[in-house]
């Protein structure tokens, strides 16, 4: 008889993983965020003048929401690099005074490192976001963040993506001089979330037999917005289509009927004021509209999932993607497949 320790539970990883999201913010704010607080300290005394940030995959959408963060709270410019300038093209940027921030889960993509190498002899200040201190890309950089969320097994990332977007707050907060307190109610929170796991799986039955979806948002909701779409497709093989609610407006959302289902995080805040206009629009078509946002924006939907209120906007995202996650989950088991290992994919994915 097998051992059922042995036995393969599809899921059963990504599960397991998904749960640690609580004490993995608990222990970044306790032992990580003296060291962040530090680093941030040492380059704003250096003021740089810019930042770009580089990553590829959810390390990206990470990368997107620090972008945010940096734009309205510092009030810097901010951009997202495009590797291929530096590692295909051997363009050879001036980034004297800039800084140039890579995020990576496992530290180890090529193109990551070898632009990261090129930014720091360009004259860049170099910062590394990872979950591997022993890193090549934690090497290469002048200082390095470790975002502590411990080993992750399952291909598609949870509690790593939670981690760095912490990590990304908390480095941005010490850059303007802040405490970080809008994320210390952040693990309780997010606990009473995955928590709910059964009213996802409730909602996931609407998307079983799905054959698109389209998921929108605003502001802070954008990132994750594309999260969601990258965790639906890596995992369901759903087509998901993510939008800034502005840019849907801009054509797609002819493609959008009455039997369309479209997600749509709504910001408690600015974001969600500028998306307003989207979802009435949506909802005018008719649309299959669930809302991961206030409960009052549920209630208008077709239906939804209602996040806590009174959280700080600017730390809103990192409770946002839970329940996408556990959709993500609870959709790729109910098609019968295992969302530990899907198809086609490496945990380290080795670009150039």
């Amino acid at each position: 008889m097998s051992d059922p320790q042995t036995v393969s539970v599809p899921g059963r990883i990504m599960s397991a993983e998904m749960a640690e999201q609580p004490a993995v913010l608990q222990r970044i704010l306790d032992e990580g965020a003296p060291a962040i607080r530090e680093i941030a300290a040492q380059i704003a005394a250096r003021n740089p003048r810019f930042v770009l940030l580089t990553a590829r995959g959810t390390s990206d959408n990470a990368a997107l929401y620090a972008k945010y963060l940096i734009e309205v709270l510092l009030g810097k410019p901010a951009g997202l690099t495009s590797m291929s300038t530096t590692t295909a093209y051997g363009a050879k940027p001036d980034l004297t005074d800039c800084l140039v921030i890579t995020v990576s889960q496992s530290g180890g993509s090529p193109d990551l490192v070898a632009s990261t190498k090129a930014a720091r002899e360009a004259g860049a200040i170099t910062l590394a976001v990872t979950n591997n201190a022993a890193s090549p890309l934690a090497e290469v950089s002048e200082f390095h963040i470790d975002v502590l969320a411990g080993p992750e097994k399952a291909l598609p990332a949870t509690k790593t993506y939670t981690a760095e977007l912490l990590a990304l707050y908390l480095f941005v907060e010490g850059l303007r001089g802040g405490d970080g307190s809008a994320a210390k109610a952040l693990p309780e929170l997010a606990a009473g979330i995955l928590a709910r796991q059964g009213e996802v799986k409730d909602l996931a039955e609407r998307y079983r037999f799905a054959q698109r979806l389209v998921i929108t948002s605003r502001g802070y909701g954008y990132p994750t917005a594309r999260e969601a779409a990258l965790k639906l497709m890596e995992t369901t093989y759903i087509p998901a289509s993510p939008f800034s609610g502005a840019d849907l407006l801009h054509g797609p959302l002819a493609m959008v009927d009455n039997v369309s289902p479209v997600i749509a995080i709504v910001p408690d805040g600015k974001g969600g004021e500028a998306l307003q206009p989207v979802l009435d629009r949506l909802r005018g078509r008719g649309a299959d509209l669930v809302v991961i946002g206030q409960q009052d924006q549920v209630d208008a939907a077709s239906a939804g999932f209602a996040l806590p209120a009174g959280v700080p906007q600017e730390v809103q995202p990192i409770l946002e993607i839970l329940p996408l996650q556990l959709l993500a989950y609870e959709v790729t088991i109910a098609r019968g497949q295992d969302p530990d290992a899907p198809r086609a994919l490496a945990k380290v994915t080795e670009t150039h």
